[in-house]
């Protein structure tokens, strides 16, 4: 199958090596991958801050680019972005590009679901010794409804032992803007979040987006912590 990457903005700046393990892993799972340099940013940063008109300028060109794409699918390496592909034709809704928002959407998908759900994926020969825990972003979690798709990916990694958190599913207190605007209640909520993978004695907290994953390394950092942060991508493109 012929797949277009959406690396998104924070892989390619600021997490490059997910997006370098993400075209691995599709390329393992038997994908063609093409990647167009001219996508940039899907529009979110605007649209979460209420800059409607500002995010269609953004995602006007963002939809340019992928419609010209021939691939059956667009997959990107974060829940967050995809899920803001899936707003788009709402936030096109009565305009000449409402077309191209819902044809770019239908065909749009994080990669972890893409795997198992589309391709019917599991085992992708990835080995890493360790304990890891897995975070359930809220994109990814409440608006796409992601849940058992990387569990299950995660168990088929040779080596790893997979540890359920009992706070799996809370915020990171990244938000975006959130985390600026009001940034005590994003570090009380996360070091909520990080005291119980502390508990848990983990070696790694995998997730599926880049910006929880910089928020939640940062605090582990400066916390002392020795438990590291990966991306899905990049666990299942490990080979020990």
């Amino acid at each position: 199958m012929k797949v277009s990457l959406f690396v998104t903005c924070l892989v390619d700046q600021l997490w490059p090596s997910a997006g370098v393990a993400a075209v691995e892993v599709l390329r393992r799972a038997g994908c063609q991958v093409e990647f167009d340099p001219e996508q940039t940013c899907c529009g979110q940063p605007a649209f979460n801050s209420g800059y409607r008109e500002e995010a269609r300028k953004v995602a006007r060109h963002f939809l340019n680019v992928m419609t010209k794409s021939s691939a059956e699918a667009i997959v990107s390496p974060s829940g967050s972005c995809v899920a803001m592909v899936h707003h788009l034709p709402k936030l096109f809704e009565g305009t000449p590009d409402h077309g191209a928002a819902v044809e770019v959407a239908e065909r749009t998908f994080e990669l972890g679901s893409f795997l198992v759900k589309r391709l019917g994926i599991e085992d992708l020969g990835a080995q890493y010794a360790g304990r890891l825990s897995w975070h359930d972003s809220c994109h990814g979690l409440r608006e796409l409804g992601i849940y058992e798709e990387p569990r299950r990916l995660l168990r088929r990694v040779q080596g790893v032992e997979l540890i359920e958190l009992p706070t799996h599913d809370s915020c990171c207190g990244f938000g975006g803007t959130f985390s600026v605007k009001h940034s005590d209640i994003s570090v009380a909520m996360l070091d909520y979040k990080l005291q119980a993978l502390q508990d848990q004695n983990v070696d790694a907290l995998v997730g599926a987006d880049v910006s929880c994953l910089m928020q939640i390394r940062s605090r582990l950092q400066r916390r002392g912590s020795k438990v590291q942060t990966f991306h899905l991508a990049e666990i299942l493109a490990s080979r020990g």
